[in-house]
């Protein structure tokens, strides 16, 4: 296997990051690992001009994986997928380091701070080393639902797939369905009968 190139993007995130952490010093200590190519900062990487930068640096430095340490990768992990892809790189080259949330928001104290962001872009940085390329695929899917079990969760389940349009098997293993509730003769509060 190839040696990985890696590209270690780090963000200020305005002051969200940037006035807990020591942005200069994590790009500093990430440049110094191994398989680390290129580290950068820029105080708004999910911006166009950061995107940009990204792709620029995977362009002039034959970078083939990514890492950036921002914020949640619930936000801007397909953000920054979308960068890999238009710079021609598999997208699942991609690891995030939320030294936001993880870091930057839990505590005001900038050396723990910077230590716990040093952390997580060296794991990232790490992670994005041993993986792979993945292929998104398409595979067809039966427009039908099978529901195992015919008690009270069962048949409502049955019963909302069904509202849905699509087409329900429900399956029970006793001659009648309604598990246990049907068993019983009156249910609280109002004691109406169970059936």
């Amino acid at each position: 296997m190839e040696q990985p190139r890696i590209g270690v993007f780090v963000c200020h995130c305005g002051f969200n990051i940037a006035a807990t952490v020591n942005v200069p010093e994590v790009v500093r200590f990430a440049a110094e690992l191994p398989y680390v190519v290129v580290a950068r900062e820029y105080k708004y990487m999910c911006s166009q001009p950061g995107q940009d930068l990204i792709k620029k640096e995977i362009k002039e430095h034959n970078l083939d994986r990514v890492v950036v340490a921002a914020c949640s990768p619930r936000m801007h992990e397909p953000t920054f997928q979308t960068v890999l892809v238009e710079a021609d790189l598999n997208p699942y080259y991609f690891q995030m380091a939320n030294i936001r949330e993880h870091a930057s928001w839990i505590s005001k104290d900038m050396a723990k701070t910077t230590e716990k962001a040093k952390h997580l872009v060296s794991a990232a940085i790490y992670r994005v080393a041993l993986q792979e390329a993945l292929h998104s695929r398409t595979e067809p899917v039966t427009d039908k639902a099978l529901v195992v079990g015919g008690g009270i969760a069962g048949i409502q389940a049955a019963l909302t797939i069904a509202n849905a349009g699509y087409h329900v098997y429900l399956v029970e293993r006793e001659p009648s369905i309604g598990g246990h509730m049907a068993q019983l003769d009156k249910t609280f509060p109002t004691l109406d009968c169970s059936t």
